[in-house]
């Protein structure tokens, strides 16, 4: 039968020819067709079918960035008869995201806020119902390391600079903490908020905090129990620990990172020592060397973020050593550097959900101690100290792999004995 040929009463005079449903569009039959018209059509393609809107989305995955969302998602087998035009996915805060295909970013997200995604899917007849909900995702900068305080040409500072974790180059001014600190007790960080520890010099005891997505003055945030320094610290995503110090103390306070206030006593360390490092994972915080009465120690010991207690013996280090950094994520932490005898460039690490001694990592670009380390989930980063002269230099590892550092970049001076903390998201 000929297209060109109507069959029926037609009641227009210029009858449409019949188009199936094509790409986005309806298809189209204006006219009165026979059955036997209609029935031709149809076996030929060329009779237009009822559409509807599609099938809901699958979300098979979100990926937190700064400020954004990435939203993942399988699109329905069923398209109603016609192409999918757009994809819109909508954050359970309001924004929304379009586009043609996956993954739609989601951004103008508030950092540090978490959210959860629905995708729907539209056609030329309408829009899906949405998909089931994602799982909850928090948006954030990705990792920052800052550095702050220290020595620089014979003077305490109170400078706080800080870099991206994941690139490479020089600091950043961040601000200043409300005075001067070196050989302080060391910093800690939540995904929000940094910590930083007192010096003997500071009205004693006094904690400093900032908030790690904006640059500013650092403000205080409460009271330790104790009043050293020259110790070390670190934290889980949600509690900071500080401990030892001069003289060669026991004594481990802890803070909730996420209210103001005062640190209260948690336990004492096994050995009671000062210029250590700590590195840790979200249930274990744990403590590297240092200097004690008469000399150097070997000791590794921990506890528990969860519960307070004593400190529980771990392993030993390779030697003796003190004025040694820290850093490590959730699997391993690395032993920085340090003084055991002479100034070293060894670097060593440790299983954090086992116990053992340590074993050997790579080298520093040269030897150093008295400078300060920290970790995102991926990288550990080492800036200033005590090398040949001050130190300006921040160097890298991959904690997951073992091997040399490599160059990130430089401090925005030589300094030493500063203290660092990072965000661990991001790379």
């Amino acid at each position: 039968m000929s297209k060109t040929r109507f069959f029926g009463n037609l009641i227009k005079t210029n009858p449409t020819l019949p188009t199936a449903n094509s790409s986005s569009a309806y298809g189209t039959a204006t006219g009165i067709w026979t059955l036997e018209e209609a029935g031709a059509f149809r076996a030929a393609g060329d009779w237009p079918v009822p559409a509807s809107p599609p099938g809901a989305p699958t979300i098979t995955g979100v990926t937190g960035g700064n400020a954004q969302v990435a939203v993942a998602f399988n699109a329905n087998a069923d398209n109603g008869g016609l192409t999918v035009s757009s994809f819109t996915a909508t954050a359970s805060s309001g924004q929304t995201a379009s586009g043609s295909s996956s993954p739609l970013t989601v951004t103008s997200l508030t950092n540090g806020n978490a959210v959860t995604f629905t995708v729907t899917a539209t056609n030329a007849a309408g829009t899906s119902s949405a998909s089931s909900a994602s799982s909850s995702v928090t948006p954030n900068l990705g990792s920052r390391s800052l550095f702050a305080g220290g020595i620089v040409s014979g003077s305490n500072i109170n400078v706080i600079e800080y870099v991206t974790t994941a690139s490479t180059g020089n600091v950043t001014d961040f601000g200043n903490l409300t005075a001067v600190r070196a050989y302080t007790l060391g910093a800690v960080a939540s995904d929000t908020r940094a910590v930083f520890g007192p010096d003997i010099n500071t009205p004693q005891k006094v904690l400093n905090h900032v908030t790690i997505a904006s640059t500013g003055n650092a403000v205080d945030f409460g009271y330790l129990s104790f009043a050293s320094e020259f110790g070390a610290a670190y934290s889980s995503t949600t509690r900071g620990l500080f401990c030892g110090g001069n003289p060669a103390m026991t004594s481990i306070d802890y803070i909730t990172i996420a209210s103001l206030g005062n640190g209260a006593d948690y336990g004492d360390l096994s050995v009671g020592r000062n210029g250590m490092g700590a590195c840790g994972s979200q249930t274990r915080f744990i403590v590297m060397g240092g200097g004690v009465t008469g000399g150097r120690s070997n000791v590794i010991d921990y506890v528990s973020f969860s519960s307070a207690g004593n400190a529980t013996d771990f392993g030993d280090l390779t030697a003796a050593t003190n004025q040694n950094s820290a850093c490590g994520n959730n699997t391993r932490g690395v032993c920085v550097g340090g003084n055991d005898g002479s100034q070293t460039d060894k670097m060593e690490y440790i299983t954090i959900a086992s116990t053992g001694n340590g074993t050997d990592f790579g080298d520093l670009l040269d030897t150093r101690r008295l400078g300060a380390a920290c970790a995102s989930t991926t990288r550990g980063l080492m800036g200033g100290g005590v090398s040949s002269g001050d130190y300006s230099k921040i160097q890298y590892i991959t904690i997951g792999s073992t091997g040399d550092a490599t160059d990130f970049g430089d401090l925005s001076a030589n300094k030493y004995a500063p203290m660092a903390t990072a965000t661990r998201d991001g790379a």
